[in-house]
């Protein structure tokens, strides 16, 4: 078996492709994305359309924060779904950014940057605010420790608007998922919610900056103008979903 990794110690993503999808992996057990080739822009995973749920917090989010681009699920969707907001990635593998156009992930434009550094070294030094901070970030070895240490969960909470919203994915079976939702508490001040991806090993936190009991927080039906009727049905459940573990958690 051939070495993964390149002389630039970054591990070498593979592309499996077939008539219907493409995917990017990093080993055998795990698939890092997938896309649909009739409709590049669909959220396969369940947890990609959970994390959508951020917009019971940010509805209309003039500024998005993605960490990790994978093969960009999250990054075309909101490119084609909030045509007002510039979003910035933050890719530390150039071999991950060097399969973009295979991913139909769109070119740099003026409200579309993809930029390979350690997303631990950007959030700490970036003066840029943000009105939703997703962190989505994993190699062969899970979450790298630099993304989930109580310093990285502050500069999260530290780059946020008021009432912006950090949404993390993580492994809900991993040993560490309670320390690390433990840390997002801790640097959130307790306005957390934690929901489980349905039928999938993934676990969605909402961690939002200003939050407060007399916050208000709604779910509406109708779609966000102007993402299209396709769209809305793809994360409505999942918005919805968001919601009601925001009531239970008021109500406890």
């Amino acid at each position: 078996m051939s070495d993964p990794f390149s002389t630039d110690g970054f591990e070498q993503p593979i592309v499996h492709e077939t008539a219907l999808s493409k995917s990017m992996v990093f080993s055998d057990i795990d698939i890092q994305s997938r896309m649909s080739v009739a409709r590049p822009d669909e959220l396969q995973f369940e947890y990609t359309r959970l994390m959508m749920g951020m917009l019971l917090f940010q509805p209309q989010p003039k500024r998005v924060l993605m960490v990790g681009l994978g093969g960009g699920s999250l990054a075309k969707f909101c490119y084609k779904h909030l045509p007002e907001a510039h979003i910035t990635v933050v890719e530390i593998n150039p071999h991950v950014i060097a399969l973009r156009q295979s991913f139909c992930i769109p070119d740099d434009d003026a409200r579309f940057q993809v930029v390979q550094m350690d997303a631990a070294h950007f959030m700490a030094q970036t003066e840029q605010t943000f009105d939703v901070v997703f962190v989505d970030g994993f190699d062969q070895h899970g979450m790298p420790e630099q993304l989930c240490s109580p310093q990285f969960y502050s500069d999260c909470r530290r780059v946020l608007t008021s009432g912006g919203v950090a949404v993390a994915n993580l492994h809900r079976f991993t040993a560490y998922r309670d320390v690390y939702v433990d840390r997002i508490e801790g640097a959130f001040n307790g306005a957390v919610w934690v929901v489980n991806a349905p039928g999938t090993t993934n676990c969605v936190v909402f961690a939002m900056h200003g939050y407060s009991k007399d916050t208000k927080l709604s779910y509406s039906k109708q779609k966000p103008t102007p993402m299209n009727d396709d769209a809305w049905a793809q994360i409505s459940p999942s918005v919805a979903r968001i919601f009601l573990a925001t009531q239970e958690k008021t109500r406890s």
